[in-house]
């Protein structure tokens, strides 16, 4: 192990460098060749359902990159061509996620240990689930993509429909392709308001992804090598919540990439554990970056971690009662070159054409003017790519909440 500590700060900066806030911006319009890029660094995108300023999946793709058309992400995980072949599948990385479609096999340990779904087992799975799920596939394999609702009506399991004797009721439809989709049967394209339309893994992986058989260890190894990559620096906890890894499989994973040269043990001054660098890592001079970063962003993510790398104190208040929450239902952290100075709780207001900021907070000891100023540049470029025709400081009825408001109300004039 290194003798001298790595300083917080270039830790930061290998951390930002290998989530590719240290990348070129785009000169021109973002392309397929920029997504690419995007997910070579963080090889995945985490989804969401809250709908409230912008779907999960969207946002990392707009805090690295800036202002792009959604449907080049769509496409992506949708349509499949000879010249763009599809480039992303639904599966359960770090929890439901696109994923590119060439690590598919990769995840076949866990979509074995899920083989009767994420929390079910062989006693749970009755004789009626089983032929359940066979006529699923019957029927996918007929039509192709087709959502839940769907699918209960082509196996006559609608609500005002009689049941069929002790055959299964209408929740156990959907149920059950969740069950498949976990056990690597299915995958699924989102389309319209966010609806699964579930199809066979291999009409959207392909076949021969569909059924390559890559073994447990090896595959958890490489999902490792695939967060280090990732993250740049990264305790042991790190790596294995990246994809939400085993502890006894991402421990056995990381001895042998250490033992094998691939990653290096090191120290970083405050952290209280072994961290891991990634030999290839970049190491900028400096990070000019600023970035608006949603909950589910792979930099922000696993809490501890943030607070680790940026001295910051975060969670999504979203199940928390409401005069309970201290900064918002859906609160953003703020990158700002090599800090996170500030976080912003915003909602989109569709009826009104608006990105409304409910509260903006600063981080203590920092320079509020300059947070500010920053800050509504970039609340400005998300509220036209949202489509919004500009930023409001407050609510409805409310002005907005936090010690960075007034600032941000002055700078945004």
């Amino acid at each position: 192990m290194s003798a001298a500590a790595l300083p917080i700060a270039r830790a930061r900066r290998i951390a930002l460098a290998a989530q590719g806030f240290a990348d070129p911006a785009p000169t021109g319009a973002v392309t397929r060749r920029h997504l690419q890029r995007v997910l070579g660094r963080i090889r995945f995108l985490q989804m969401d359902s809250v709908n409230i300023v912008v779907r999960a999946h969207y946002m990392p793709l707009f805090s690295r990159l800036g202002p792009y058309d959604p449907a080049l992400l769509d496409r992506a995980a949708a349509d499949s061509t000879v010249r763009a072949p599809r480039m992303l599948a639904e599966y359960w990385a770090h929890e439901a996620a696109l994923i590119p479609v060439e690590d598919w096999p990769l995840f076949g340990w866990r979509m074995d240990d899920y083989r009767y779904g994420r929390y079910g087992n062989p006693v749970t799975e009755s004789a009626d689930r089983t032929a359940l799920r066979v006529e699923i596939a019957r029927v996918l394999a007929e039509r192709g993509p087709t959502t839940g609702g769907e699918l209960e009506e082509l196996l006559g399991r609608r609500r005002d429909q009689p049941r069929r004797g002790s055959w299964w009721d209408r929740s156990e439809v959907k149920h059950a392709c969740e069950v498949m989709l976990a056990a690597g049967d299915l995958s699924a394209i989102r389309r319209g308001n966010f609806a699964r339309h579930y199809d066979l893994a291999s009409n959207i992986v392909g076949p021969d992804l569909a059924n390559t058989a890559i073994d447990r260890d090896v595959a958890v190894r490489e999902l490792v090598r695939r967060s280090i990559g990732a993250l740049g620096i990264a305790t042991e906890t790190d790596l294995r919540d990246y994809y939400r890894l085993p502890v006894a499989d991402a421990r056995r994973a990381v001895a042998e990439l250490v033992d094998a040269g691939e990653v290096t043990p090191v120290t970083v001054a405050g952290w209280d554990r072994t961290a891991y660098l990634d030999p290839g890592a970049r190491t900028p001079r400096r990070v000019t970056a600023s970035a608006l970063l949603a909950p589910f962003d792979p930099l922000v993510f696993f809490r501890p971690r943030l607070h680790r790398l940026f001295d910051m104190h975060y969670r999504i208040e979203i199940y928390v009662p409401e005069p309970q929450r201290v900064h918002g239902y859906y609160v953003f952290p703020y990158l700002l070159d090599e800090e996170i100075p500030a976080r912003v709780d915003l909602k989109t207001d569709r009826s009104a054409g608006v990105l409304r900021v409910l509260g903006a907070f600063s981080e203590d000891g920092v320079d509020r003017d300059h947070v500010a100023t920053r800050l509504a540049a970039d609340l400005r470029s998300m509220a036209q790519w949202l489509g919004m025709d500009g930023v409001v400081i407050g609510g409805t009825d409310s002005g907005g909440r936090g010690d960075l408001a007034g600032h941000l109300t002055r700078a945004l004039r």
